[in-house]
């Protein structure tokens, strides 16, 4: 499991702040009118950490992929992302990207579940509930600032205190019909899911029994909802239209065999393994519990106490059960490597590749393991697997600082610069992006594609004016590695 962000390149982000003094009615009535303003400002939250793991991540991708098709969508235009956070939540945003909170998984008791919400998530999509939602929150607009025109035509004509009123209520004139609005599109999305579930031949009760397992947030205040039930509030309407779409599906009683289930519990063991203090995984995961997905958060809880030797038991015990297993392999080859038996290392990352191959994360835990050996003779192999999996994943900001430093092992400098612009770029970091291209420049033949890539970075990133621009930035794809 690897951490993709926050990144230590990635600069701090600036949080809004806003001084607003009201010591007299027409001061108050103004404080107000900025309260209400503010509300359409972008609201900056805590950075969150996105997590890339193959094994969950493919589980994921096999999940949505039938149901994308189901939606005339193209699964490879979809990109699946993982957010570790212990919050239920699901949310789609701009480019067809699906973003998915560890909790929402650890949450989901069946994989019918877990593919109901992601066909909700796949409604707005194919809805463009996106574009359309931003739409009607202009719409919105023109009641409440209506209202704050009157109310300041109020204060003008002498009377504060009913223009102060009509200012600070100004706000449930347009909220009245975006909530209505979103509560329509939140129904739209379900019932749009439901087909796409069983045109993908799959039944709907798993969204059903999601929504029943979480009514009991219709009653709580919003700031004691999960976020998925503040995003996408549910309602009693909402349930029983469901119901009755489930009630006369042909697939109703319809499950997913074994298989799903195990992978939906083995992903659950290792978010709740990686992701949650050891004692809590030992106290979720007991020693009575002998199932395999239990011994697979036991072992990774172990790697992470720290506690070698168990750990390694554990793993190899896995192993033992399940020799082909790739990421049993993959967690026993990371142990190595994080207690500097990198040598030994190696065979296991070898065997994960050898039987998973074109998985980025696999072929990089293997260059990793091959650039850090004593053996200098096994880094043009590692730098193979980099450049593989940046081929796959161009915009891998990991795998481009390992390549970078790869690249300086082997005597490889201007490679090594651009290597790591393409890092900075990934995450953008522009100032650093700008440096390292420059400098590249130095290193590169004039004319290759390396050459050539350094020089579209120092356009897309240099200075203007003596400030950086942070604008909208276009994305050019990394020039194929290694040319």
């Amino acid at each position: 499991m690897q951490l993709a962000a926050p990144n230590p390149l990635e600069e701090p982000r600036m949080q809004p702040r806003s001084f607003v003094t009201a010591r007299t009615p027409r001061n108050l009535a103004l404080a107000a009118a900025l309260a209400v303003l503010a509300i359409g400002l972008p609201q900056h939250s805590a950075a969150q950490t996105i997590i890339s793991d193959t094994e969950i991540e493919d589980m994921l991708r096999d999940f949505s992929d039938p149901i994308l098709r189901a939606a005339d969508l193209r699964p490879e235009d979809v990109r699946i992302h993982l957010i570790a956070d212990r919050e239920i939540n699901a949310f789609v945003t701009g480019g067809q990207q699906i973003f998915f909170h560890t909790g929402l998984i650890t949450e989901s008791e069946t994989p019918e579940e877990l593919m109901g919400v992601i066909a909700h998530e796949v409604g707005h999509i194919a809805g463009a509930h996106l574009a359309r939602r931003g739409e009607a929150a202009s719409a919105a607009w023109a009641p409440t600032l209506l209202a704050i025109g009157l109310g300041v035509l109020a204060i003008a004509a002498g009377a504060p205190d009913a223009g102060a009123a009509l200012i600070a209520g100004s706000q449930q004139f347009g909220f009245a019909s975006l909530i209505a609005y979103n509560q329509t599109q939140e129904s739209a999305a379900d019932q749009a899911g439901a087909t796409f579930l069983e045109t993908a031949g799959i039944s709907s009760e798993g969204l059903l029994k999601f929504f029943e397992n979480f009514r009991y947030q219709e009653v709580l205040s919003n700031a004691r909802r999960f976020q998925y039930f503040r995003t996408h509030p549910l309602s009693s309407d909402r349930i029983e239209a469901l119901r009755d779409r489930v009630e006369r599906s042909s697939y109703t009683g319809y499950r997913l065999n074994n298989d799903e289930q195990m992978r939906l519990d083995m992903a659950k063991a290792k978010i709740i393994g990686f992701l949650e203090p050891p004692s809590t995984t030992y106290g979720v995961y007991p020693e009575s519990d002998q199932s395999l997905p239990a011994r697979y958060a036991r072992a990774v809880a172990s790697y992470r106490a720290p506690d070698l030797r168990r750990a390694l038991a554990l793993t190899d015990a896995l192993i033992a059960e399940q020799p082909e297993n790739p990421y049993f392999l993959e967690l026993k080859g990371q142990i190595l490597f994080e207690f500097s038996q990198v040598t030994n290392s190696i065979a296991y990352h070898e065997r994960a590749v050898e039987l998973a191959p074109n998985k980025p994360l696999l072929m990089i835990a293997l260059a990793r393991s091959l650039a850090e050996s004593p053996d200098r003779k096994d880094i043009p192999r590692a730098v193979e697997l980099l450049e593989g999996a940046i081929r796959i994943e161009k915009d891998n900001a990991f795998a481009w600082g390992e390549l970078a430093k790869a690249y300086d092992a082997m005597g490889r400098p201007g490679d090594a610069r651009l290597a790591t612009a393409e890092q900075a770029f990934a995450v953008g970091v522009s100032p650093r992006a700008f440096v390292f291209a420059r400098r590249s420049l130095e290193h590169l033949e004039a004319g290759t594609p390396a050459w050539q890539r350094a020089q579209d970075i120092i356009a897309l990133t240099q200075p203007r004016g003596g400030r950086r621009d942070d604008g909208p930035r276009q994305r050019i794809a990394p020039a194929s590695p290694g040319n």
